[in-house]
């Protein structure tokens, strides 16, 4: 039954004194409400019970980084709110299960970064990496081709992996013919890691071997640390 359909008595709300204490501020009260879910549909924080494209986008970007192994439903459920709270802790963010925005930011980054890897870009970087450090310790294995994926994204040199290994010159190696030879397992895990945003070498563009290295040019660079038997640069 609807409020104008009942037959109260006239000028039953101005005497009800009851009706008069609670019913304005039961008025005010749902105004609230609806307002707080409307602000909810439009927030950037996302948890448990949320629903929607923000929900959506979030699974997808946990499914492609390996923390999420459920399927992409768009309701943020138990298993979404554990995906969340592992990769907070890998990344030693506030561990909540609750996506924020720094939260929602940095996964949206990995994510990016994680469809950037192709198979045919672990080929090559792995194949370069064999070629220019087959000798190095992992982590300098991990390092020259560190170096290679801050050349790609730094403005300066080709956009893309292919260009910047087979620029005219970039290394010795794709122009004598070492590259190109079997890869090892830990060159192929270097590349990975590389591509996955490790960088021991702290966004250097340079290596090389002091001891095959006589080039003046090297020693003009700006030296930032040796790892293994190479020296990187900016």
């Amino acid at each position: 039954m609807y409020l104008d359909q009942c037959k109260l008595p006239k000028g039953w709300m101005r005497e009800n004194k009851l009706w008069q204490a609670f019913g304005g501020g039961l008025l005010v009260v749902l105004l609230l409400v609806s307002g707080w879910s409307l602000q909810k549909e439009g927030r950037t924080v996302l948890s448990w019970g949320d629903r929607g494209s923000d929900v959506t986008n979030i699974q997808r970007d946990l499914k492609t980084a390996d923390f999420y192994h459920g399927s992409v439903t768009g309701f943020y459920d138990r298993k979404t709110t554990a995906a969340v709270r592992k990769f907070q802790q890998q990344k030693k963010l506030s561990v909540s299960g609750v996506a924020d925005n720094q939260t929602r930011a940095l996964l949206a980054a990995l994510a990016s970064r994680e469809r950037e890897i192709t198979e045919q870009n672990i080929r090559l970087l792995s194949a370069l990496i064999e070629s220019e450090a087959a000798d190095e310790p992992f982590l300098g294995k991990v390092a020259v081709g560190a170096v290679v994926v801050n050349r790609m994204h730094s403005g300066i040199y080709p956009a893309t992996l292919e260009g910047v290994i087979f620029q005219s010159g970039a290394f010795q190696t794709v122009k004598n013919g070492q590259f190109g030879r079997p890869v090892s397992t830990d060159a192929r895990r270097a590349a990975i890691d590389a591509l996955n945003g490790e960088d021991p070498t702290g966004g250097c563009l340079f290596f090389w071997n002091p001891a095959k290295s006589n080039s003046p040019w090297s020693w003009q660079q700006r030296e930032v640390t040796k790892i293994g038997r190479h020296i990187f640069a900016k």
